[in-house]
């Protein structure tokens, strides 16, 4: 669970809020490398992100 990784920051060109402006955006398959399950940290606490056959994403403690 050490693994850093860098992250790429994906810009749609969509225009709207200020704020919505400067929120990071991740694709979810570079989270999981490619495959289907990424674990995230936060504050000592891990996460599951899966993306599901429906492609959609399911976040578990």
């Amino acid at each position: 669970m050490g693994n850093v990784m860098a992250l790429k920051v994906v810009d749609e060109g969509k225009s709207g809020d200020a704020a919505m402006e400067q929120v990071p955006t991740y694709d979810a398959l570079e989270l999981t490398k490619g495959g289907k399950v990424a674990t995230i940290t936060l504050a000592g606490k891990h996460y599951t992100l899966r993306i599901t056959k429906a492609v959609k994403l399911i976040l578990t403690k």
